[in-house]
């Protein structure tokens, strides 16, 4: 399904980003090109010369950023396909650069929409976050907002064939934001506790890899409007210590401005337009002439007022289980 493409990854020198590339390198041999497209150059110097990239000739660095529309047209030129991974991510940053937040996660969405129609990309796919879900914080509203600009593409295409998508997870357990290597950090520097913000907080958890195997799944099964959401596990924020540091007591510090008890994947609002498949849900598009184009066949409409969140989850992570996770990416 990928050989013989060009791929393009926004932001991707990232956390996925660089296992994205890893894993499409290892399974498609025939791949025409893979493009590195980020603003920090010495972090794309620094990932070409890791083993899994050094001196691949399938991949191209280019430096740029995603509020440049102009730059963009010219990174999409003879491009197949992008994974929009860029964004600016964490929660307190966003808060007090709200404007900053707004150019990148919301103008910056606008721009790759407009430069793949322009250069005829044929397929987008957007990651999205939980916290897009009835959002609470900047960042949440302006993945929302993201979101719907992704979704509402496949109209503004008009009779150009570019299709887009969009893939909402949890946190993804190793990545540069999550708590695993802040608290791995103070148990290596000796720290007598553990800060939790809450003893209710749960979280969906899911590794990087299954993050990548589902971006490829909406790759191979798109048909443009699809906003995928993944079933993954939850954990609470108490077994999460213990299963770090089983003899560090825990202190509740307090919940932060901006963060939720439980996270949301789908709200009761989205459960009219959601169909459930064995390991995902699809939140179907409300825009005219987009859904009915659409064919998923074998799944089912969620029951009403349905929602998905990470306390009423099936699926939780045991402490045990938590422990072999963490040694996987350690």
């Amino acid at each position: 399904m990928l050989n013989g493409k060009s791929i393009l990854v926004t932001g991707g020198t990232g956390s996925f980003g660089k296992k994205f590339i890893e894993t499409i390198l290892k399974n498609f041999s025939e791949i025409e090109k893979i493009v590195v497209f980020s603003r920090d150059e010495f972090k794309q110097f620094e990932m070409s010369n890791l083993p899994q990239f050094k001196g691949n000739s399938k991949l191209r660095y280019f430096i740029g950023d995603v509020r440049d529309k102009e730059r963009l047209m010219r990174a999409f030129s003879g491009i197949d396909i992008v994974i929009h991974a860029a964004a600016l991510k964490q929660v307190p940053a966003c808060e007090y650069n709200p404007f900053e937040a707004v150019k990148t996660n919301v103008i910056g969405a606008q721009n790759i929409i407009d430069a793949a129609i322009d250069r005829e990309v044929k397929k987008v796919v957007a990651l999205s976050t939980d916290k897009a879900c009835s959002p609470v914080n900047l960042y949440g509203a302006t993945k929302l907002c993201s979101d719907k600009l992704f979704i509402a593409g496949n109209v503004y295409a008009g009779e150009k064939n570019t299709k887009f998508s969009v893939v909402r997870y949890g946190n993804v357990a190793g990545s540069r934001g999550s708590v695993i290597p802040f608290f791995q950090k103070l148990i290596s520097e000796g720290a007598k506790e553990l800060p939790i913000t809450d003893a209710r907080m749960t979280r969906f958890w899911l590794k990087l890899e299954e993050a990548v195997e589902m971006v490829v799944m909406a790759l191979e099964t798109m048909h443009g409007g699809e906003l995928f959401v993944r079933k993954i596990p939850s954990i609470t924020m108490l077994d999460l210590a213990k299963a770090m540091a089983p003899n560090l007591p825990t202190k509740i510090i307090g919940i932060r401005p901006g963060e939720k008890i439980h996270e949301m994947m789908i709200s009761s609002e989205d459960a009219r337009n959601t169909v459930e498949f064995d390991k995902f849900y699809i939140i179907m598009p409300d825009l005219e002439g987009v859904r009915e184009m659409m064919n998923h066949k074998n799944g089912k409409m969620a029951p009403e007022n349905f929602e998905y969140h990470s306390g009423n989850n099936k699926d939780w992570l045991s402490i045990e289980q938590m422990k072999n996770l963490i040694n996987e990416i350690s």
